[in-house]
């Protein structure tokens, strides 16, 4: 059990994180990221939905994990 993570462990993670100035939170409030979602969704071309399927995944979210 001693590799079993406890019940705070990721909160207390990120609470150092962000003690530490984490980069990422930094770029968040620099960086708008809503700005690009009309240009995502424009070049993204997502096909009609009303066969069923799966839902797409959120452009802007995609777009932040490759930055």
């Amino acid at each position: 059990m001693a590799g079993q993570a406890g019940l705070f462990d990721l909160q207390d993670r990120y609470a150092e994180l962000s003690k530490s100035g984490d980069p990422l939170e930094r770029l968040l409030s620099v960086v708008d990221f809503e700005v690009f979602r009309p240009t995502l969704d424009a070049a993204l071309g997502r096909k009609d939905r009303s066969r069923g399927g799966r839902p797409p995944l959120d452009a802007v979210m995609m777009f932040k994990i490759l930055v």
